[in-house]
């Protein structure tokens, strides 16, 4: 097995993302991490479904993602799974996102958090909220074409 092979792996997805809001652009962004919190993420401790991305000072954080600190942790280390983390990207995506968010009215949410090569990366997504009558005719969607799938199977 190559070494690439290896490390591209995906970490956590934001399964709600999809359901909630219509993304309409994706970033691929880094992310400024400590050394425990990589060892937990190479254990799969980490929750990205309440977590939300802003924009403050010209700078992109992500806030309420939760990483669940290993067990062996060391003890010099105080470790805080909620803190706020900085996502690392470059100043045009950074002010194409500025302008998008707060003249077009768009949310930024983290949508997979996910290994490229040794580094970690998170996907965002810059989307629109949905409505209930579009959630709907999402699932109406969905189910539509399972049917069809079971129809042409059956055939």
């Amino acid at each position: 097995m190559n070494q690439k092979a290896k490390f591209d792996s995906t970490i956590a997805v934001n399964r709600k993302a999809h359901h909630e809001y219509s993304i309409e652009e994706r970033f691929e962004a880094g992310i400024a991490l400590e050394g425990w919190e990589v060892k937990s993420l190479r254990a799969g401790r980490i929750q990205l479904d309440q977590s939300y991305v802003i924009v403050k000072n010209s700078e992109v954080w992500l806030l309420g993602s939760q990483i669940t600190p290993l067990l062996a942790a060391s003890t010099h280390v105080n470790p805080d799974p909620t803190r706020t983390r900085k996502l690392l990207l470059h100043e045009r995506e950074i002010s194409k996102l500025i302008g998008n968010v707060e003249r077009k009215g768009y949310t930024l949410i983290p949508l997979k958090l996910y290994w490229k090569g040794n580094k970690v990366k998170l996907e965002i997504g810059l989307a629109k909220g949905k409505k209930l009558h579009d959630k709907r005719a999402t699932e109406k969607e969905r189910d539509w074409q399972r049917d069809k799938q079971r129809m042409l199977k059956i055939k």
